[in-house]
């Protein structure tokens, strides 16, 4: 699904705009998804994990700028990708009004708003498809992030114990976050 390209003003008074991913994109989105694996523990995956190719890149986002059930975010702030986010949502009669959501912004554009504009467009997308409940999860210990999902009004729903392994064998717990619509 393509979104509609909207401007908004940063805390510290630059312009940044939301819009789809564009193909071009693709190699500095993959420079953007390794310096936000890079930055935290916080990810699913590790920086050496980034290992796809701009065409595999190219395709992701054909896809999902071509899909009916999945959209893609970023935020450009003077031509540089600061973040990104997704929204997932399936068809079956059981389940079509959950969504999934996911986001991510690289450190340096942090507390500039960007994180809760790209939220607002997720929670309006997701009302406008019919889904009634937004879902996420997030790893222990990234109070941030549940700082920001508590105040798009996301709450703890449940946990799944030692789901993340670092590398130093650390585990550590998922936590399941949901916000009815």
């Amino acid at each position: 699904m393509k979104f509609v390209e909207k401007k908004i003003c940063l805390k510290d008074g630059r312009e940044a705009v939301l819009r789809s991913p564009l193909p071009s994109d693709a190699e500095q989105m993959l420079r953007y998804l390794k310096a936000t694996a890079e930055e935290t523990e916080f990810l699913t995956r590790y920086p050496e994990e980034c290992v796809e190719t701009p065409e595999e890149e190219r395709a992701f986002i054909e896809r999902v700028n071509g899909s009916g059930t999945m959209l893609m975010i970023v935020c450009s702030v003077e031509g540089n990708i600061a973040g990104s986010c997704q929204l997932a949502w399936n068809n079956r009669i059981k389940t079509r009004h959950r969504a999934e959501v996911a986001i991510g912004i690289l450190r340096e554009y942090w507390s500039l708003g960007i994180a809760s504009a790209m939220f607002a467009e997720l929670i309006r997308v997701a009302k406008e498809q019919g889904v009634l409940q937004l879902e996420l999860d997030y790893i222990e210990g990234n109070a941030r992030a549940k700082r920001l999902y508590e105040k798009m009004g996301f709450h703890e729903v449940g946990v799944k114990p030692d789901a993340i392994r670092l590398k130093d064998g650390t585990m550590l717990d998922e936590i399941s976050m949901l916000k009815k619509l």
